[in-house]
């Protein structure tokens, strides 16, 4: 049994056929699959998802990209959300600074809103980091203890260390079978089996020999057969241990 981490089914590019992906999935043995909310009405999608999928688990969250339009209604929308049984964590949440989409200063401000409000739940986080590793880090010390996952894991290894360091899951995904991604598999190998995440962050970033085309919950398989692979283990070991890393932080 696998499961993928963190997807994006509420996406447009699933709405001709997400009913067949998921079933696709599972039939592969993806046995549950994350939809991370990326915005307010992209989390109210990935609940809704959740609510028609016994299979389909949410987390509830506001994307750094979307900083510049978020607000106290925005937050408060969120906590509403969280009411939902099937809400597993807050995500994804945190510092883009590459793409700047919205501001550094409103990035911030959001960041810390939403952490407050997992603090206050005792929900684990979904944390994107792009550019800004240092200051993710740095704020979300602020707010310690909290449980979380680094989803798509991009550091090297002092920040890997880090991350380790304050009690973080890391998640890779199917950019570690690109040709030029040495440097991410030689960080898998790093990771101990007991921190180890995987997930697709479809419908983006898929593997090597399917890029260009839409990415989705199957491929969690391959990207297992590839941790197995860098790691030297069984793929069974791979399996064991991701489900229940994720079993375990999500609490389903």
């Amino acid at each position: 049994m696998l499961i993928d981490s963190h997807a994006h089914l509420d996406f447009p590019e699933f709405n001709s056929d997400r009913d067949a992906v998921i079933s696709a999935a599972k039939a592969k043995g993806i046995e549950f699959i994350i939809n991370i909310g990326s915005s307010l009405e992209s989390s109210r999608n990935s609940v809704e998802l959740a609510r028609n999928y016994p299979n389909v688990y949410a987390a509830v969250g506001v994307h750094p990209h979307e900083a510049d339009k978020f607000d106290d209604k925005t937050c408060g929308s969120i906590l509403k959300l969280t009411e939902e049984k099937k809400v597993v964590a807050i995500g994804e949440i945190g510092l883009d600074f590459y793409k700047n989409y919205s501001g550094r200063e409103n990035q911030i401000a959001l960041f810390r809103a939403l952490l407050k409000v997992a603090k206050g739940l005792a929900l684990p986080i979904v944390i994107h980091t792009r550019e800004a590793q240092s200051e993710t880090l740095d704020i979300i010390g602020e707010y310690m203890p909290l449980k979380g996952v680094v989803h798509c894991f991009s550091g090297d290894e002092q920040f890997l260390n880090k991350c380790l360091g304050m009690g973080f899951f890391i998640s890779y995904t199917c950019n570690i079978t690109y040709k030029k991604a040495q440097g991410l598999r030689e960080m898998l190998k790093l990771t101990p089996l007991d921190r180890l995440m995987l997930e697709t962050d479809c419908p983006y970033l898929s593997p090597e020999g399917f890029r260009g085309k839409r990415n989705d919950p199957s491929f969690v398989r391959l990207l297992a057969e590839e941790a197995a692979r860098i790691k030297e283990i069984s793929l069974e070991e791979v399996e064991r241990s991701t489900t229940a890393n994720v079993r375990g932080l999500f609490k389903f």
